[in-house]
């Protein structure tokens, strides 16, 4: 079944117990005194971040889902049980919104559980409303309704770096190289229907659908990519040099980020020169130094050649790593700025 990264469903929270008008029975008093036991309180719905890019497609023909209702009072001033909370299961890196209230959760931790449905509360027995001057009540009252809504679920996924560039730009090819993804590839546009993940010495690397000049306007399937690639921390550039003119190339596919975001284009990109098989080692040169004007880092690597996947990948490694240390680096300067103006106030 195909990827799905945006799917709507319908959510129901259980609905709380009935309280009820029960008797204490003794010998010759068939109504010694108020027993109604409350209803119990009806599920709740909690949505649950996991690391599965996949996980919506369970929910592509069933599409509405509920936790249970809480069941009535008992006799002899017993409770009804509560219903069973539903957690269910959604991919880390989901936008999800509300539908009826406007309300919006991220889910960016993995494991992070959301309530975002309370169920009902349980009603009241007679025995609540035993009194010195009520002592055979006859009230009780109905559980209320859990609440339900339907749910717009939208996954951008979270990545270390997110491989740009026009179809055939050799994006699956390069992931499949350096991971233990195993990326469609062919020889044809748009191969990548979907995104594929890749682990490179514990970074996570993305490849998703390639983009075409007006891919910004819904054009293509690089709408796909630019909705993704928006949490990722760099963006790997990808132009092949079979490309007549790579500037020309480059400068579409970055005009098409900096109209879907100005945010997403101010993100880190390193430009990949791919297929470097095609030219002479000279024009490979060449194309480096064009490139190199951009004032951007610029590798070259081609798949037909394993030493060139190896230098490829060892540059590559170590670009991730300082990166990874300035992010944090960054974010401990922010944590610290933030205390300090925290104690300001």
């Amino acid at each position: 079944m195909a990827f799905i990264d945006d799917i709507v469903i319908h959510l129901k929270a259980g609905n709380g117990g009935h309280g009820v008008v029960r008797w204490r029975a003794e010998k010759g008093k068939p109504k010694a005194g108020a027993a109604g036991g409350n209803g119990g309180h009806g599920g709740s719905v909690f949505l649950h971040a996991i690391r599965d890019i996949g996980v919506l497609v369970r929910y592509a023909t069933e599409k509405k889902f509920s936790s249970e209702d809480g069941l009535s009072g008992m006799k002899k001033s017993m409770d009804g049980r509560g219903g069973k909370d539903l957690h269910l299961d959604i991919p880390l890196g989901s936008i999800v919104t509300n539908m009826t209230t406007g309300d919006v959760y991220q889910f960016l931790k993995d494991g992070e559980d959301i309530c975002v449905l309370d169920g009902g509360r349980g009603g009241l027995g007679n025995e609540y409303f035993k009194s010195s001057t009520n002592v055979t009540p006859l009230q009780q009252t109905d559980g209320k309704k859990g609440q339900e809504a339907d749910f717009h679920i939208e996954l951008q996924l979270i990545v270390d770096a997110g491989f740009a560039g026009f179809p055939n730009a050799g994006k699956s090819s390069l992931l499949n190289a350096l991971t233990n993804a195993r990326a469609k590839v062919a020889s044809y546009q748009f191969t990548t229907l979907e995104p594929n993940l890749g682990d490179f010495y514990g970074f996570i690397l993305a490849d998703i659908p390639g983009l075409i000049e007006g891919a910004s306007a819904g054009k293509g399937l690089g709408h796909k990519f630019l909705r993704h690639i928006a949490r990722t921390k760099l963006v790997f550039h990808c132009i092949s040099l079979e490309n007549e003119d790579i500037m020309q190339a480059y400068k579409t596919i970055r005009g098409e980020l900096e109209a879907y975001s100005p945010e997403l284009a101010e993100k880190k990109e390193l430009i990949i020169l791919t297929k470097t098989d095609v030219l002479t080692p000279e024009q490979v040169e060449t194309a480096v130094k064009k490139m190199k004007k951009l004032k951007k880092d610029v590798l070259t690597v081609t798949i037909a050649d394993d030493a060139s996947v190896k230098a490829f990948a060892d540059k590559l490694v170590a670009i991730l790593r300082a990166e990874e240390k300035a992010f944090a680096v960054a974010a401990e300067k922010a944590a610290l700025e933030n205390e300090g103006e925290f104690k300001k106030d």
